[in-house]
This record gives structure tokens, sequence and C-alpha cells, in this order.
């Protein structure tokens, strides 16, 4: 734990967990909601992540989400995000709240994070995300393989601060961050993360 203060934009009482980078934070005027849900199996031994086929993030591994629309609160976003892109539903709960703010663009991405250990309906492919099971046993042991044979977590291919977060859900962590982005010219990856900070609340 470091003495840094919680970042402008962040609310709760929070204790720091990870912090790094260097630069002011940058000033934002407006944000734009996202959703983000992991779906667990009961056991906690597994997580469904999906593959994104088009669109921002393609030939990464994610959560199941998206933007929210007018008239919709997050939850109710995550609920249809998960329906429409894995064909079930889920009584989701809320596990985290990250902020991304990228300085081209002077506003922030605000991404509600949700979570369920339980699911109903068949998981299907959609036009956007390939659903597929990972070991949450294997992401934790740092192993190739993991519980019933499956592979663990693809830290590699999905979003850089992923390896971040993610494991903070799988240990049962309400997540709070931020993130300030810059630009990256490469072709691989549109920003780069230049200032990050990750809490959990203070529990009494």
């Amino acid at each position: 734990m470091s003495d840094t203060e919680i970042p402008p934009g962040l609310e709760g009482d929070l204790v720091e967990v990870e912090s790094s980078g260097s630069g002011e934070w940058a000033a934002f005027d407006s944000r734009k909601w996202y959703t983000n849900a992991l779906v667990f199996d009961p056991s906690g031994s597994k997580v469904l992540l999906g593959l994104k086929k088009r669109g921002m993030g393609t030939g990464l591994y994610n959560g199941f989400g998206g933007k929210v629309e007018p008239g919709e609160t997050p939850a109710e976003a995550a609920r249809r995000e998960l329906k429409e892109e894995a064909g079930i539903d889920a009584p989701l709960q809320h596990c985290g709240s990250l902020t991304f703010v990228t300085e081209d663009e002077a506003r922030v991405y605000q991404i509600e994070l949700y979570r369920a250990s339980e699911y109903t309906g068949e998981i299907a492919e959609s036009d956007e995300m390939i659903p597929q099971w990972f070991s949450t046993g294997a992401a934790s042991a740092g192993i190739v393989a993991g519980d019933e044979g499956l592979p663990a977590i693809p830290y590699e291919q999905m979003y850089q601060e992923a390896k971040i977060w993610v494991p903070l859900i799988l240990a049962g962590k309400h997540v709070v961050g931020r993130i300030d982005f810059v630009p990256n010219a490469s072709a691989e990856r549109k920003y780069d993360m230049r200032r990050w900070w990750f809490g959990v609340p203070i529990t009494p």
C-alpha cells in the first residue's frame, strides 16, 4: 500500500491495492457509461469470457457488456448485453466501477462491473462474441491448464488493464479504479496506460 491520494472522479472510502505511472491526472468534462459482466459457475472454478469478433477489441477476450442506452440503468444494460452477446440471463450483482480517461478526448468511459454465479438459458455464440469457459484456478495458480481441463484466463489476449482488476473480482472484491490513457500509434493497441490507481472499499 502507498500513501497516494484517491484520484479525482472516484468515490467512496477506499484503500489502495495498486497504483503506478506518472504525470497529473487528466481533466475531463463528461462521462459515457458502459457495462462489463463476468459470469461464473456456481463453484467459482470457471469464468465465462467472450472473444470479440468485430468492432473495438476484435480478437480480444473480455466480459460481456457494452453501452448504456438512453433510458436504461447500467444494471438493465448489463443484463441486456449479456443476453445479446452470450444468449443467457443472470442475476447480476454490481461489483465495481472503472473510470477510463482518454486524454485525446477529454471525457470518461465509465464502466460498471457486474458478476453472477449462476445463469439460465443456453450459452450461444452471437454476431459479436464467442463465449468460452476458462479456469479461475489456473489463473490464480499461474499454470497452463486448470480445472476440468480448461485453459487459464488468457490475460495476454485481453485488454492490458484486465490483469489488474480481473484477479480482484476473482477474489470476491469490489473494485474501484481509474486509468488515464494516452494514444498509441501502434496498430496492435490504440492506447497505453499512463497512470493508474486501483482500490477496494475499506471494511469496518
